[in-house]
């Protein structure tokens, strides 16, 4: 509870009718290590806020913790869900409308607000929904058990060639959709291994990567364990190339034109793919600056995989060390467009989607 929610009902009130304890402080003395927020936000599957105040929503938006309430929000790994509770004015203000959109467009669930009488005897947009509805568009959305029990295998990232001791052929990968994947993942129950390439990311909650540098280095992390795997998602920008000799030294700056050599690197995707008596379901990542569709269908059909999202590069919006991404994914049966969103939602999309046509590949 926060100051203000204590000065409507106590917090007694609420110990005595659920029989639970009430939290109300940031740094809780009875704690065993008095960060009682980071043990909430680690404990909690799922984060609602009912009812949050207007103000609540701005502090959300803007990145505070100077209360328990806002700091377990920041600290929290899991699904959250704001049910906005405000008169319509404060509602309809567009600096509220502008805190929302940022709050969702960074993965946060919103569950209302109704239209109806309020408390200061006006009427309009701003009333928290009906407790059962609450409950019900919780259930409604809670996709916690489609890869109960399954075991997914993600790769994301780059990787890093190197030339020298100093430097290195690499791509703009972020890792962002790696990452994203691997948290909608577990967020549905998966058993989730995530090898990485160096990015500049903090894991999802419970999660070690493996994380490894070459493209040479990524295939044995993958092919090493990928038979104890139910789903492969190759989200890695692996290099397709590496230098033929790196040298030990430093290559130092004398003629005006140098040829550096390269060579193929192993294609992992294609060698999963390729695994005798493989039931793992392989998906592949495509990213294209023209013909999409073409190299995309191309790409699923001769590296033999389950599914592949392709997405544009080079573009204005979405692709490569972007917040937001939309993926066109392809199957041999058919295929799915997913308009331009966060990558959090884009993930949570693509992973629904895969345990469904993992499914039924399953049951054919």
């Amino acid at each position: 509870m926060t100051h203000s929610a204590t000065q409507f009902i106590s917090p007694l009130t609420f110990q005595a009718l659920s029989g639970n304890p009430v939290a109300l402080d940031l740094l809780d003395a009875d704690e065993e290590n008095a960060m009682g927020h980071i043990n909430l936000a680690r404990w909690a599957d799922i984060v609602l806020i009912a009812p949050a105040t207007a103000n609540s929503i701005a502090k959300f938006s803007l990145g505070f913790a100077d209360d328990l309430l806002s700091t377990v929000f920041l600290a929290t790994n899991c699904p959250l869900y704001i049910a906005p509770a405000m008169n319509q004015a404060m509602w309809n203000k567009s600096v509220t409308q502008e805190n929302i959109q940022r709050l969702k467009s960074n993965g946060v669930h919103f569950i209302g607000p109704e239209s109806g009488d309020q408390a200061c005897g006006e009427t309009g947009f701003g009333r928290m929904s009906e407790p059962n509805d609450i409950v019900i568009a919780l259930l409604k959305n809670s996709k916690n058990s489609i890869l109960q029990g399954i075991n997914v295998l993600i790769s994301a990232g780059p990787t890093r060639e190197p030339l020298d001791p100093v430097r290195y052929i690499t791509n703009r990968s972020s890792g962002k959709m790696g990452y994203a994947l691997a948290e909608a993942a577990l967020n549905v129950g998966a058993n989730v291994t995530l090898i990485s390439g160096p990015v500049n990311l903090s894991a999802p909650h419970k999660l070690q990567p493996i994380n490894i540098e070459t493209a040479e280095q990524m295939y044995h992390a993958v092919l090493s364990r990928v038979d104890k795997y139910d789903i492969y998602i190759g989200a890695a920008a692996v290099a397709d190339y590496r230098p033929v000799v790196c040298s030990s030294q430093k290559i130092k700056k004398q003629a005006d034109d140098s040829i550096i050599k390269l060579q193929k690197t192993r294609d992992i995707l294609a060698a999963v793919a390729s695994l005798p008596k493989n039931s793992c379901f392989v998906v592949g990542f495509a990213a294209e600056t023209d013909n999409l569709e073409f190299y995309a269908k191309n790409k699923l059909t001769q590296k033999n995989l389950d599914m592949i999202a392709a997405n544009w590069v080079g573009k204005e919006q979405g692709g490569f060390d972007k917040d937001e991404n939309a993926l066109q994914i392809y199957w041999n049966s058919g295929n799915k467009s997913l308009k331009m969103t966060n990558k959090t939602q884009l993930a949570e999309q693509l992973i629904s989607l895969i345990a469904e046509k993992m499914n039924e590949k399953n049951t054919t």
